[in-house]
């Protein structure tokens, strides 16, 4: 079967084009590409959606606890796959992390964590690198051929989505729901933080119970996650960094 006749990406296109076509909020977007991109390229447990901030780097959107944690051990040691996608706008596998020498900072934690193999993906609009789509497996050389190429094609069709939304929308309102985006992930961040402490659990569980506790009460993710900080704390989750959206050119 020839990737165009592939029937998982012509249901990720018509997601895409459903929400581009629904004009949707960009957090929404965002979450959605991360969520679909681990449906069609099936090795994959997890995908991290990063993009620059402020000359760095953060993840604005994650399927789970695994992607969400892979990215940030990268931002801690300045150094791993999706970084150098996001920096060289190329595409970075690790076939197996067990034996690959880069990145030594990363390499230790990412084992711990259990990812063993990647594939980082550039998303480029204009010919600008904006972000990079970060599939992880828990398992060595998990993306064959095929899944590599849905992976590659997923990867375009996202990007060509993305631009659509970037020169449609209103700068300024662009920038505010970037740092939306960004806001919700901190206090997703936060809250798993405490679940895993309440529960003794990993990421991963912590970040199923929290999206359960949305599920069964019928609340967005970001709101549970606010109550749950709120309760503990006594006091209202502290707003992340604020996102410097990329100029056009720039």
């Amino acid at each position: 079967m020839s990737d165009a006749a592939d029937p998982s990406l012509a249901s990720a296109s018509g997601r895409l084009l459903a929400l581009l076509a629904d004009s949707p909020h960009v957090d929404l977007f965002l979450d959605q590409i991360v969520r679909v991109a681990v449906e069609v390229v099936t090795p994959a447990v997890g995908c991290g959606l990063t993009v620059r901030r402020d000359g760095g780097a953060f993840t604005v959107a994650s399927s789970g606890g695994l992607a969400a944690q892979g990215d940030e051990i990268q931002y801690g040691a300045d150094e791993g796959p999706c970084l150098e996608a996001l920096r060289q706008g190329q595409v970075v596998e690790v076939f197996d992390l067990r034996e690959d020498g880069r990145w030594s900072r990363y390499r230790e934690h990412a084992l711990r964590l259990g990812i063993v193999s990647s594939l980082s993906l550039p998303m480029t609009v204009d010919r600008e690198t904006v972000g990079a789509l970060n599939l992880y497996a828990t398992q060595p050389r998990a993306f064959t051929d095929p899944a590599r190429r849905r992976a590659l094609a997923f990867t375009d069709q996202g990007s060509a989505a993305l631009g659509v939304i970037l020169r449609q929308a209103d700068q300024a309102l662009l920038h505010q729901q970037l740092a939306d985006a960004m806001a919700s992930r901190s206090v997703i961040d936060q809250a798993l933080g405490v679940i895993m402490g309440q529960q003794r659990c990993t990421a991963t569980q912590a970040f199923t119970l929290l999206r359960q506790a949305s599920q069964n009460r019928n609340r967005k993710l970001r709101d549970v996650a606010v109550e749950i900080i709120t309760q503990v704390t006594g006091e209202f989750p502290q707003p992340a960094p604020g996102f410097v959206a990329p100029r056009q050119g720039s």
